[in-house]
C-alpha cells in the first residue's frame, strides 16, 4: 500500500502543476476578464526632468475599470518594428499671419522626425482640411507643405469639424495615429463657445476614441476680434485641452498672447512620441458597441501614463 501511495502524489502533484501553468498567471485584484474582444490603445510614459526612462514590462502593467482589472494582452514599446507613427499637422486657417514666425521650428520637427514617421500635412478651413501633403516618409517634402495662413476660418469654421473630416479619410493602418493640432480652438461656426457643451469638441474626441487617434493640440491666436475677448479666448483654449485629454494627448499653450516660439513644445512633444506603448486589452463586449474607461497604471514607481479616458468595445457576436 505504501508502494502505491508513493506511485499516486507524484503523479497528482505533476497534474496540479499542469493545471496551474494552463490557468496562467494570477491578476492584480478585482478579477481579470479573460472572455473578451482585443482593444488597441496607444499610451505614453513619462518621468520626472532629469530622470531616465526604465524599462516596462507587460508585468508592470494593469489597466482598471472601474473596479474590475482588465486583461493587458499585449505590451510593446513603439520602436523597431513597432515605431510606424502617421503624424498629420493640422493648422488653423484662422491663425494670423504672426504664425509664420513659427514655421521655421515647425519644419525643423519635421526634419528631426525618424524614418519610420509618416508625414501629412494640412489647413483647417471651412469646417474641412485643405490636405497639402498626404502622408510621406520623405520629412523634407512634407516640411515645405507649410504655408502661412490666411487667417480666415472661412464658412462654418470649426477647428473640431476639420479634426473629424480629417480623421474620417484617414487610411486604416496598424500604425500609430496621432495629430498635431495648431490653432486658438474657437469655434467660429457659433455651435457652442462653452467647451463643456460645445457639441463639435464632443464629437471629434468620439471620433478619435473609436478611431485611435491622438490628438495633441498647441495654442496660436487666431485672426479677428474673437481672441481679444479674454473669456472666448480661455473657452478655446479649455476646448483644446479637453479634446486631447480625452485623447491621450497634451496640450501646449501658456496664456492667451503669441507664444515667443514652439520649439520648447516641439521638444517635449518629440519625447512624447519617443516613449509610447502599443496596448492591447481583452475587453468583455456588450450587445451594443460602447465606450468603456480605463485607467493605465503600473507599480514601477515614478513612472506616470497617459492615454485616451475611454475605448470603444465593438458589439458581441
Amino acid at each position: 500500500m505504501k508502494l502505491l501511495k508513493l506511485g499516486i502524489l507524484p503523479s497528482l502533484f505533476l497534474m496540479l502543476s499542469a493545471m496551474t501553468l494552463l490557468a496562467g498567471p494570477s491578476s492584480r485584484g478585482g478579477g481579470v476578464k479573460t472572455d473578451g474582444v482585443p482593444v488597441k490603445m496607444t499610451v505614453t510614459a513619462s518621468v520626472d526632468k532629469g530622470r531616465n526612462m526604465p524599462e516596462i514590462t507587460q508585468e508592470d502593467v494593469f489597466v482598471k475599470s472601474g473596479k474590475e482589472t482588465l486583461q493587458v494582452l499585449e505590451w510593446s514599446a513603439a520602436r523597431g518594428e513597432r515605431a510606424g507613427l502617421e503624424l498629420f499637422i493640422l493648422m488653423d486657417d484662422a491663425s494670423t499671419s504672426s504664425l509664420g514666425s513659427q514655421l521655421k521650428d515647425l519644419r525643423s520637427f519635421i526634419l528631426s522626425l525618424p524614418s519610420t514617421a509618416s508625414v501629412g500635412v494640412g489647413y483647417a478651413r471651412n469646417g474641412t482640411v485643405e490636405i497639402r501633403q498626404n502622408f510621406t516618409t520623405d520629412h523634407e517634402l512634407a516640411s515645405k507643405a507649410l504655408r502661412l495662413p490666411v487667417s480666415s476660418a472661412g464658412a462654418f469654421g470649426s477647428p473640431y469639424l476639420s479634426v473629424v473630416d480629417l480623421m474620417k479619410r484617414w487610411p486604416e493602418t496598424a500604425n500609430r495615429r496621432e495629430v498635431l493640432l495648431v490653432t486658438d480652438g474657437i469655434d467660429r461656426a457659433g455651435r457652442g463657445r462653452n467647451a463643456m457643451l460645445n457639441p463639435d469638441v464632443d464629437t471629434a474626441a468620439t471620433v478619435a476614441q473609436k478611431t485611435g487617434t491622438m490628438v495633441h493640440t498647441m495654442y496660436f491666436p487666431g485672426a479677428g476680434h474673437h481672441f481679444r475677448n479674454w473669456f472666448v479666448a480661455v473657452s478655446g483654449q479649455n476646448a483644446m485641452a479637453k479634446l486631447s485629454n480625452f485623447t491621450g494627448g497634451e496640450c501646449y499653450f501658456l496664456g492667451t498672447q503669441n507664444p515667443v516660439s514652439f520649439a520648447p513644445y516641439l521638444d517635449e512633444l518629440r519625447n512624447v512620441l519617443g516613449n509610447q506603448y502599443l496596448l492591447t486589452l481583452s475587453v468583455k463586449p456588450a450587445k451594443k458597441a460602447v465606450f468603456q474607461t480605463v485607467t493605465v497604471g503600473t507599480e514601477v514607481a515614478g513612472v506616470d501614463f497617459n492615454g485616451p479616458d475611454a475605448v470603444w468595445v465593438p458589439p458581441s457576436r
